[in-house]
């Protein structure tokens, strides 16, 4: 009896559900429970006694949980780790030691402030993120939830203060805290509905049940003196498999999967349930799929580790070669050079000691040299990273003003990596649909009914049209090989059955889109087959488990279904006159408004009966009696499954029916078939027994028995109709995956869905079409014992494999294109060690890949062995949280702010609100990151070795005695300053083409897969021009000016006028070669560029005029010295253009003999033959694609063949006529 006047629901679902909701609840004496000792197997739960397990020997963990890279006491050893995993970071630290010692050519101060600022910087950029993490995690930890206290109250507790063992009830709509078993619900038979979206992604709510001995708990001061004990496995992340006993009053129960409820999934269509907290905190099933938050790093400073490495060799090498050259000048030269009065010398010039000399001199030359390795790269990339982060923060076309939410880049780290992607790796719920069925379509008695379009079709068909638009401009003798059979516009449009209509606006009921006055308003009466069509509604408003609600400001009703193609069947059958109104515990009564009559009859059908669906069942039946007494049993499943349980004299439909299902499943639509089968009394008697006695058998076969009692009555089935329904996509998917696909990207989708709706998915969003070939591998059923059956499964899953690549390779059709599709047990083996490289070696061969029924963990190890196997960068994008572990996997990690939850987003690199951004994040920012990114390392490559090499060519003239040829402020400032901005200006607004364009020629965006801008060759390229460079300005500059006067007194120019002079060479190359890099200027690069060489001149200027305690030799060296000597001007001239003159010629001979693809689109733009030759300019946006077989262009391109083809058929006959 319910307590404190709560009424507990009367319906006893148990008496319905046929397969996973009634169990024996205790076990018999044949069937001893089973031992649970050993390892995997040592948890003991004592229920309603939680300080128990506070202490040891258990001491089980808290509720709480992190999802944090760092804490207080890691985050300074953590953080200062990673900063110093750049090689860059690790030289400077020990440059700056080094600077302690005697022998540094500059004080401590500056080189100790460059690395503080680069390492302090970028530490609090990470504590700044995972601080965000942290305040995420603190909201879930602080939620609330009734907990038993003692003596029957229940009071509300934080979810971090949950220990194992309480006793917890979760109210409607709430989710689960922790892992718990079900004790009771609302429900009269211990029933409950739960929603495991952010588990597995499946929309559809799944039936959990009680053990019948605790259904008396039903009321808060039922658990006043309860206590019992669970013994069961460890913690692991297993989430469709559990093993335990209940004791309980002397008695032992077997516990299933049925009666757990694990965290983070919800309490659905149920007012409440009692539960006790058996795994918390990180031991929960979620966080045990959890995966570590990685410290991820672009491929191209990993790179930039490799080309430091390079320089700092080339760095070890010159400091040698300068240490050895000092030992000899010292030891042989020092003592004839009277002046340095070599009698006198320390230890630092010792010609009687000069090999340590050289020692000391090696050190000096190590600090001296170190502008080879740019310190201030780091600092400027940390800038230019997080100014691009800011544009993708702030771009206007990322932003969903449904949601409000704009795209994120939650870290800078890896911007260029969204340039350089491969393969994707996609959830399907939430992030590719919207969890919305629109009922769009049917077929009843042979018939099609609904005129409206799917997006697919729609989609399609735009494409199709510009497709066809581009034709009219091409050859028509290339198009269709023959002038003389070429088509006329009509015969095109006669021979395409791809005809669609419009929709002009959105549906006002949800999920009912269908249009079409056949059988809208009462119209279906007229119909021929009017008794087959009322029998169809009927079906859709009986076979099903949902429950109904009023709605009192709409006047109809709710639908709780346990699916949404169920709501959306309900909400279908209510639109044409049979509203599904109300269910007791034996009925389910129905409101039928037949025409002519205006009022609606309510009928009463008797449910007795129930076989509910299951992945492997793949159907639905009920068994009903009506008001006349006839009894029917209506099924609704899979076509495949129900055409082969058909009647001879129930095909009547059968093939129409086949032809448009292949039509609806082309249009992108989810399918089932619908039948019914007329049962005598007698007959129905006879099975109901069979049925019972199989219902309550006792024992591991008791599965089977129902499976093959199911078999016998659900056969010789008269086919009525089928449905389609569309599993509404987020706005602008398919289109978004036709761009990704033709950018050259892969796309894999990863889902805890069953098969046969991801299969639908992926033909709705044109990853599958038909035509293409699917591979699907399963697992093998077997009944041999544990070891045998592993070993069997193993070996038929390498024969799968094996037979399917062997099928890829001997294919000759190159346009034939196969999809992988395997479910997650199968997924379980081919990702075993042995067999992972040959399945991934298959997956890669195939055009598409999907993945059904995948754990979160299984997600993340699929990421993992794409990432690795490949060697090639891969992006994973997930709005749930059973999508954070391959988000943290992958290289770069992309959530989506949905419905589900921030987890996903909270663990991500990267945010967006809706699927279809990630076409611009990818094409747009990312290939502008890359590329902008790429240049600005490799000048600042050039640049430093330009100018670094200089300092070892002055030492060497000056017998490497450690003199440096430039002032200490120009060195400082050469970095910090005078080349600082325009790199800066570089890696933030540089465009090769615009955002428009890089839509518009997808294929620009292989540059960042490909590596064209960062590989060897380029690199080395650059480092040749910085050495090439540093040439013609040390030695053009000394031979000019070595042995001639320099002002017109005769004169000639001191070491200060030297090296200002080259210094001033040195800042105008430099800054002329950043602008002819540059393709897009703004006045901000014009100002950076030739602000920069105007800075050096006013710097000079000023400097000059300061106290000669400050200047010392460069004392008014501008405006007496350098400004009145016609020398310096053309030495500037001339050795600014010899050095850029190269590159120029360089880059002249490659746009006219080799152009790259942005090039050919520069010029087309600059010659503005885009606007003024369209069809040229359509022509090639056309061929701008990668070739590929996803998506609509693959569709489309499929569908021209076809035509083709046909038509080529036509002429062929037409000419064998004639002739």
């Amino acid at each position: 009896m319910a307590r404190e006047g709560r009424r507990r629901e009367r319906l006893r679902w148990s008496k319905l559900y046929s397969f996973s909701c009634v169990r024996p609840s205790v076990l018999s004496d044949l069937e001893p429970p089973q031992s649970l000792q050993g390892p995997g197997f040592s948890r003991t739960v004592y229920c309603n006694q939680p300080r128990i397990h506070r202490i040891k020997p258990l001491k089980y963990p808290t509720n709480y949980i992190s999802t944090t890279k760092y804490n207080i006491i890691t985050f300074l050893p953590k953080a200062i780790f990673e900063q110093f995993r750049r090689v860059a970071n690790i030289y400077f630290l020990l440059a700056s030691i080094l600077s302690l010692t005697p022998v540094s050519p500059f004080s401590p101060v500056s080189m100790i402030a460059p690395l503080a600022f680069v390492v302090g910087l970028s530490m609090a950029k990470e504590a700044l993120e995972d601080w965000r993490r942290f305040m995420q995690d603190m909201k879930v930890n602080i939620r609330k939830v009734s907990v038993h206290k003692r003596e029957g109250r229940f009071c509300y507790k934080h979810w971090q203060k949950i220990r194992v063992g309480d006793i917890v009830k979760v109210e409607k709509d709430q989710f689960f805290p922790a892992d718990l078993l079900l004790l009771s619900s609302s429900y009269e038979d211990g029933i409950c509905y739960v929603e495991t979206m952010n588990l597995d992604g499946e929309t559809n709510l799944k039936v959990k049940r009680s053990l019948e001995v605790t259904l008396p708990l039903e009321d808060d001061e039922a658990f006043k003196d309860f206590s019992a004990t669970i013994r069961c496995e460890d913690p692991n992340p297993n989430l469709y498999t559990f093993v335990g006993n209940f004791e309980y009053e002397r008695q032992v129960y077997a516990l299933d999967p049925n009666q757990i409820l694990l965290r983070d999934s919800k309490l659905r269509n149920t007012t409440y349930i009692y539960g006790v907290v058996i795994f918390t905190g990180h031991d929960t099933k979620v966080m045990q799929n959890a995966t570590e938050s990685p410290s991820k790093r672009s491929t191209i400073e990993k790179k930039m580790d490799k080309i430091i490495y390079i320089l700092f060799t080339i760095l070890v090498l010159i400091s040698v070669m300068s240490s050895i050259g000092f030992a000899v000048k010292t030891k042989y030269f020092m003592p004839e050079w009277w002046y340095m009065q070599p009698e006198s010398s320390d230890r630092f010039y010792n010609p009687s000691s000069a090999g340590l000399s050289g020692i000391y001199h090696l050190v000096t030359a190590l600090i001296m040299y170190g502008y080879l390795i740019p310190v201030s790269l780091y600092v400027s990339i940390e800038v230019v990273k997080v100014l691009q982060a800011m544009f993708i923060n702030h771009d206007l076309q990322m932003y969903d003003e449904e949601s409000g939410n704009p795209a994120q880049a939650r870290t800078s780290n890896l911007n260029e990596e969204l340039g350089q992607v491969d393969t994707i790796l996609s959830d399907k719920t939430g992030t590719l649909t919207c969890n919305q069925m629109d009922f769009l379509k049917c077929s009843i008695a042979g018939v099609s009914y609904g005129v409206g379009s799917s997006e697919v079709e729609l989609a399609a068909a735009k494409q199709m049209a510009s497709e066809a638009s581009n034709a009219q401009h091409r050859n028509s003798r290339e198009l269709w090989g023959d002038t003389e059979g070429t088509p006329q516009a009509s015969e095109i449009e006669l021979e395409s059955d791809f005809v669609v209509s419009e929709k002009t606006e959105k549906p006002a009921i949800k999920g009912f889109s269908f249009e079409d006055d056949r059988l809208m308003h009462g119209n279906w009466t007229k119909e021929p087959n009017a008794g087959t069509i009322i029998l169809f509604f009927r079906i859709l408003a009986l076979c099903h488990t949902a429950i109904p609600e009023p709605n009192e400001e709409t006047g109809n009703f709710n639908y709780e279904a346990e699916s949404p193609d169920e709501g959306a069947f309900l909400v279908a059958a209510r639109e044409f006159g049979f509203e599904f109104c109300k269910r007791t515990q034996s009925s389910v009564f129905i409101r039928e408004r037949i025409p002519p009559s205006a009022d609606p009859v309510e009928r009463e059908f008797k449910i007795l009966n129930l076989l509910e669906f299951s992945s492997k069942r793949k159907r639905m039946s009920v068994v009903v009696r009506d008001e006349t007494g006839q009894i029917f049993l209506l099924c609704k499943g899979a076509d495949s499954i129900i055409l082969e349980r058909l009647s001879k004299n129930g095909r009547n439909y059968e093939a129409d029916t086949t032809r448009h299902l292949n039509e609806y499943g082309e249009a992108g639509l989810r399918t089932l078939a619908l039948a019914y089968k007329k049962l005598e009394e007698p007959e129905y008697s006879a099975w109901n027994t069979e049925f019972l006695k199989a219902k309550t058998t006792i024992g591991p076969d008791r599965e089977a028995r129902l499976e093959r009692v199911a078999d016998m009555i659900e056969k010789d089935l008269v086919l009525v109709g089928a449905t389609a329904v569309e599993d509404k996509l987020q706005k602008g998917v398919p289109q978004c995956i036709d761009k990704l696909a033709q950018a050259g990207l892969k796309i894999w989708v990863l889902t805890g869905d069953k098969m046969e709706t991801a299969i639908n998915i992926g033909f709705a969003c044109s990853l599958l079409r038909q035509g293409m070939r699917q591979i699907c591998l399963s697992a093998l059923n077997t009944d041999r014992i544990a070891e045998d059956a592993k070993q069997a499964i193993r070996e038929n899953m390498l024969m799968q494999i094996t037979n399917a690549s062997q099928m890829i390779k001997l294919e000759k059709d190159p346009h034939a294109a196969f999809a992988l599709i395997i479910d997650g047990k199968a997924l379980a083996y081919a990702l075993e060690d042995d067999m992972a490289r040959q399945f991934l070696n298959l997956a890669v061969d195939c055009a598409s890949v999907i993945c059904c029924r995948v754990s979160p963990k299984q997600k993340a190890l699929v990421t993992r062995l794409v990432k690795e196997g490949t060697g090639k960068t891969t992006l994973a994008i997930g709005d749930g949280a059973n999508d954070v572990g391959m988000i943290q996997e992958a290289d770069i990690g992309v959530g989506i702010s949905g419905v589900e939850g921030m987890q996903a987003v909270m663990a991500s690199d990267f945010s967006i609100a809706q699927f279809r951004f990630l076409e611009r994040l990818l094409i747009v920012h990312g290939h502008w990151c890359y590329k902008r990114i790429a240049q600005m390392v490799c000048y600042f490559f050039y640049k430093n070795i330009a100018f670094g090499l200089t300092i070892f060519y002055f030492e060497a003239y000056t017998s490497f005695s450690g003199q440096s040829v430039y002032d200490d402020w120009y060195m400082l400032l050469f970095n910090v300053v005078l080349t600082s901005l325009p790199v800066i200006s570089l890696g933030v607004f540089e465009q090769d083409v615009s955002s428009e364009v890089c839509l518009q020629f997808p294929a620009l965006y292989q540059q960042g897969p490909k590596n064209l801008f960062f590989d060897w060759y380029r690199i080395f390229g650059w480092m040749a021009n910085g050495l090439y460079s540093s040439l013609i300005i040390f030695f053009l500059t000394i031979n000019i000016f070595y042995d001639q006067a320099f002002r017109k007194q005769g004169q000639i120019a001191d070491m200060a006028t030297v090296g200002t002079t080259m210094f001033t060479c040195i800042i105008c190359a430099v800054n002329v070669q950043i602008a002819l890099i540059m393709s897009h200027f703004t006045w901000i690069q014009h100002l950076f560029v030739w602000g920069s060489i105007s800075t050096w001149y006013l710097f000079l200027l000023a400097y000059g005029l300061s106290s000669p305690h400050t200047s010392g030799n460069a004392y008014q060296i501008l405006v007496e010295v350098l400004a009145p000597a016609p020398i310096y001007w053309i030495v500037t001239i001339l050795v600014t253009a010899s050095c850029n003159i190269p590159y120029l010629a360089h880059i002249s001979y490659q746009r006219i003999r080799n152009p790259m693809d942005h090039h050919v689109i520069q010029e087309i733009k600059y010659c503005r033959k885009d606007v003024e030759d369209q069809p040229m300019w359509k022509r090639e946006s056309s061929k701008a694609r990668q070739e590929t077989k996803i998506g609509f262009s693959a569709r489309v391109d499929e569908k021209i063949r076809q035509l083709k083809g046909r038509l080529h058929k036509k002429v062929s006959s037409l000419t064998v006529q004639t002739v």
